[in-house]
């Protein structure tokens, strides 16, 4: 059995932002060379996520507005996390969205459904931070 590992960095813009991230994951899995496995995509940091879903717009729209309704990020003193920082909105929108994806490899390729796509969900962004890429498999 083989085994490769690979951090993907990221600095977004905004605090929050949703990155397609699938062409980097298929690189990775070009790199590792393991033709039948599983790949496990996690993020790093408390206030990101990775999920999978469709790379459509006006969805990404509503995970935001949806997301804002469960969690608004202000005022910032509803939460009592809040204090030295100002992200507790980030850590429940990260527990809603999930911290890492499992996908299946199949014959050299991630083997989604239809649509199916993998997103980095930033929501106490505009600093560094990374995603874990980990693939196993022969």
């Amino acid at each position: 059995m083989k085994s490769y590992r690979k951090e993907l960095w990221f600095e977004t813009k905004k605090r929050r932002e949703l990155i397609n991230i699938t062409p980097q994951l298929q690189e990775c899995l070009r790199e590792s060379g393991i033709k039948e496995g599983l790949m496990l995509c996690n993020a790093m940091h408390i206030t990101a996520s990775v999920f999978i879903n469709d790379d459509e717009p006006g969805l990404h729209h509503d995970f935001e507005v949806w997301l804002e309704k469960l969690a608004p990020e202000k005022p910032y003193s509803q939460y009592r996390h809040n204090g030295f920082e100002d992200n507790a909105d980030a850590h429940l929108k990260r527990t809603i969205m999930g911290r890492e994806v499992v996908i299946a490899i199949t014959d050299g390729k991630l083997d989604f459904g239809p649509w199916e796509q993998v997103f980095y969900g930033e929501f106490d962004g505009m600093r560094r931070k990374r995603v874990l890429v980990k693939i196993i498999g022969e």
